[in-house]
């Protein structure tokens, strides 16, 4: 079979299961595959694949018929201006959270030898794209899941930015060490009773631990807030991401454990994402 039969099939079955971008993912996934770049695939559609690689092919096509995301079947996601090894153990990163990292560049514009603390570090998509912009900033990542941990570091070693980069397994309420310029976290945020109405690519395979935000969807936001009040520095700033409708909730939060609130940023759609304010 050549790679123009293949494409064809796995585009068909995806669509007939109502996938968006079901030929763009039937490239993406086939190029996995025979671990090529999905130009090759594009532009070689004759060539012939082998009887074990179509086999992988399908399977994939097959786990992605069942809503799979993209980026666990081929454990890596662009984000920023980089791409980053994420697997089932970790939140998928999405365009609305490299709001952060805008926010947090434009604050450190003319600063030096920043200390950054990221709360629930994941990926480390957040903070080892700061690290790479800033060449003598330092980051701390802290998180309650040794997978996540491990594929910081893999990514940290990726990006080469390990150097700069102190990781601890950790709860938030009990972590105690040092004292920080800027906070970033992207903690849970979704109401434990909304999460199996989320589109069934997120709320079937994404980790439960990175989205359950407890009954109102604030009670991870909570302790990130108590916490980041005892470890930020005074005049340093915490950025927070937030779901679309926990503004004013957050913000009184905030203000209750001395935080002036310098603004909230819109994401793609418009929607509050991203609380910007300064421990004073």
């Amino acid at each position: 079979m050549n790679i123009q039969s293949a494409l064809t099939m796995g585009a068909r079955i995806l669509k007939d299961k109502l996938i968006s971008n079901p030929y763009l993912d039937s490239e993406i996934l086939l190029a996995k595959v025979i671990n090529k770049n999905r130009e090759y695939v594009v532009l070689n559609s004759k060539k012939t694949i082998n009887k074990k690689d179509f086999q992988s092919f399908e399977r994939l096509i097959k786990k992605r018929s069942l809503r799979k995301p993209i980026a666990y079947l081929i454990n890596k996601k662009f984000f920023w201006k980089s791409e980053f090894y994420v697997t089932k153990d970790t939140l998928i990163p999405r365009p609305d959270t490299e709001i952060l990292i805008e926010t947090v560049l434009k604050l450190s514009r003319f600063k030096k030898k920043l200390q950054i603390l990221d709360i629930g570090i994941g990926s480390g998509c957040i903070l080892l794209s700061i690290l790479k912009e800033k060449r003598n900033f330092y980051g701390t990542g802290i998180d309650i899941s040794k997978n996540c941990l491990n594929i910081s570091r893999i990514n940290a070693i990726n990006h080469n930015v390990q150097d700069r980069l102190k990781l601890f397994k950790t709860n938030v309420d009990k972590f105690n060490y040092g004292k920080y310029d800027i906070i970033i976290s992207n903690p849970p945020y979704i109401n434990k009773f909304k999460i199996k109405y989320l589109e069934k690519d997120v709320a079937n395979f994404e980790p439960n631990l990175a989205l359950n935000g407890g009954i109102d969807g604030l009670s991870e936001i909570r302790k990130v807030i108590k916490k980041s009040s005892e470890l930020i520095k005074t005049n340093g700033k915490l950025v927070l991401e937030i779901g679309f409708d926990q503004k004013n909730k957050v913000v009184n939060l905030l203000k209750k454990k001395g935080f002036y609130i310098n603004k909230t940023i819109k994401d793609l759609a418009n929607n509050d994402r991203c609380i910007v304010c300064t421990k004073i």
